[in-house]
């Protein structure tokens, strides 16, 4: 993970995120309620929203509050205490204290990877600050998948260059059950006679030589002249590469670095 997007993210988890006020928050299926009425303390109860959107209130019995935001299921409450007769203009107050029927999905390689609640308006980049960021592994872009009307899409975000253009409207806002899923950082290989062989992150326009320093340089047996890349084509099939210092290496590229024989 790059440390300036580490910076950032860091920056973003403090600055942007905090739960949006209860009155932005849409009731739902699932969601856990603590309801209390001023003066009638034997009113007060906790209950999950049942999935037909309802919950049992004492007195009133069902009241449908699916798709109210917390004010507007308030003042139903309160009018059905006041149309029954039983409390004169009662002061009904709401807490969510559980959110389940709006929950995001943030997988991959996060640091806390999980399922989130949607309160209120919020982005991609909400999201992923709240999963504390790209984790050590992870790579320059996410993957958000979304159904809508029965059909499945998936965008690629580019977190790195959106930051770095500015371009927050490629930072999409997010609707319940949409799944962000962090993806790995492109990987390169390294063999033969280099310091450090094995796997490294592919940085963006690595060139060979940039390579070669990454495994750590030349053994005392190595040589520059006559590196190799094994590469797969597009085809699948792969194929040996010879290449310049200069030259761009690609995802999943394996280096070859050969004995030098003087």
């Amino acid at each position: 993970m790059k440390p300036f997007l580490k910076w950032m993210l860091g920056g973003l988890l403090g600055l942007i995120m905090g739960w949006a006020s209860a009155a932005d928050f849409t009731l739902g299926p699932g969601d856990v309620v603590k309801i209390s009425v001023y003066g009638s303390p034997d009113l007060g109860i906790e209950t999950r929203i049942s999935e037909m959107g309802a919950i049992t209130f004492p007195l009133v019995g069902q009241v449908d509050v699916n798709g109210l935001d917390v004010a507007s299921a308030e003042k139903k409450l309160g009018a059905a205490l006041e149309r029954g007769g039983f409390l004169k203009k009662p002061q009904v107050n709401i807490i969510v204290s559980q959110i389940q029927s709006r929950q995001v999905s943030v997988l991959g390689q996060v640091n806390r990877p999980g399922r989130f609640p949607l309160e209120g308006k919020r982005s991609v980049m909400d999201l992923l600050a709240l999963a504390g960021g790209f984790g050590q592994d992870g790579g320059d872009t996410i993957s958000l998948i979304r159904k809508r009307d029965g059909n499945v899409t998936k965008t690629v975000i580019d977190v790195v260059d959106m930051v770095r253009t500015g371009q927050l409207s490629k930072d999409l806002d997010l609707e319940p059950n949409d799944i962000i899923y962090a993806e790995r950082s492109p990987r390169f290989y390294i063999y033969g006679e280099v310091q450090r062989p094995g796997a490294f992150r592919l940085e963006r326009q690595m060139t060979v030589i940039q390579a070669l320093a990454v495994g750590g340089g030349l053994t005392p047996r190595g040589t520059e002249r006559g590196i190799r890349v094994k590469r797969r084509g597009a085809d699948g099939k792969e194929q040996i590469v010879q290449v310049q210092h200069d030259d761009l290496l690609q995802v999943d590229d394996v280096v070859y670095v050969k004995e030098s024989w003087f």
